[in-house]
């Protein structure tokens, strides 16, 4: 195979960073897009110039000239999609996070192994170039032996799905913490999380029905730490850093904080960058949020890595892991004390 064929399931927002970063990517095609609105299929299908629009996941997955099928739906949607996916026998990739729960996303693993499908976990914090620079650093051992890794993100306006627990699984600490969860154990080369210790509480919002706050620190089986931070109440716009602390050295991240872009709109400057807290006084913007959020990276990496019948640097066994580390978070919050990761 020398061009991957590429299904895409939904047309929102998660999709639309994926068919920006696609632009910049070989050797594929985007040849189906379903959405559960019509309108919003053919409109997203016109404007990428993609062949077929439906409303039915079945008629993409099933179709014969789709390879890979790129789920880029909410939370409570992957299952589904995921396992129509497998069972149509073709390889999926699955945004994050994979599931609700782990459970969610244990069906999806069980899902591709049944049927035996190449599968891609695609968390988006992992392709970062500030981040993988960081990690270039790591590997060089220009830092020592990482003992401690944080990692936050926060904003102040989540999608309105997201603001149902029962749609997203939770609330920040699944939709955001699931990425610094991720962060923390590539860091921490992989490492087996063993306690998570959390708190959780609304302090900011009136519209949310789940924390809106949250910290969790993750102790590994051989001692170490990740910290992770989120929430929905930084009113200044998206806030996404990284802290690598070593025995010998210390690296930082803050992808839309430094982002070289610094300028002051006595009017508005209309689209700033992805959840920006205002569009007018001092604003940061980020140049080509696709390049700059991972996008183009990850979907390089995954359509390359598919194409050559390679293991993916993330698989669904990453999604599920990541994802028993959220439950163990959400049960910490309810106890008090430390909670055991079970997968």
């Amino acid at each position: 195979m020398e061009r991957v064929r590429i299904g895409l399931l939904g047309a929102g927002f998660v999709s639309d960073f994926y068919l920006r970063a696609l632009r910049y990517v070989r050797d594929h095609e985007v040849v189906a897009i379903s959405s559960r609105s019509r309108d919003r299929a053919e409109a997203v299908a016109r404007r990428w110039g993609i062949p077929v629009a439906t409303t039915s996941i079945a008629d993409v997955v099933t179709r014969d000239d789709v390879d890979l099928v790129v789920v880029g739906l909410p939370h409570h949607l992957h299952v589904e999609a995921v396992t129509a996916a497998a069972q149509a026998g073709k390889a999926v990739l699955c945004t994050k996070p994979l599931g609700r729960n782990a459970d969610e996303a244990r069906e999806c693993l069980q899902a591709a192994e049944r049927a035996g499908v190449w599968h891609g976990y695609a968390e988006t914090e992992l392709f970062v170039p500030a981040v993988r620079q960081a990690k270039q650093l790591v590997d060089d051992g220009a830092v020592g032996d990482v003992y401690w890794v944080r990692a936050r993100e926060a904003h102040s306006a989540p999608h309105a799905h997201a603001r149902d627990k029962e749609l997203m699984g939770g609330g920040p600490l699944r939709g955001l913490g699931i990425h610094g969860v991720a962060i923390g154990r590539w860091f921490l080369g992989g490492g087996v999380p063993t306690e998570v210790l959390a708190w959780g509480d609304r302090l900011a919002r009136d519209d949310v029905d789940c924390e809106d706050s949250a910290i969790a620190m993750i102790r590994f089986a051989d001692r170490r730490v990740a910290q992770v931070e989120v929430g929905w109440g930084h009113l200044a716009g998206l806030d996404v850093r990284t802290e690598i602390h070593g025995s010998n050295g210390y690296i930082a991240t803050d992808h839309t904080g430094q982002t070289g872009i610094r300028a002051f709109a006595g009017e508005s400057a209309g689209y700033v960058v992805e959840k920006a807290g205002s569009d007018r006084g001092w604003v940061n913007p980020v140049p080509q949020e696709e390049w700059s959020y991972g996008y183009h990276a990850e979907l390089d990496h995954f359509v390359h890595a598919f194409l050559a019948g390679e293991r993916p640097v993330q698989t669904f066994r990453d999604g599920m892991i990541d994802n028993a580390v959220v439950d163990a978070a959400y049960r910490s919050m309810a106890s008090g004390g430390w909670e055991a990761v079970t997968v």
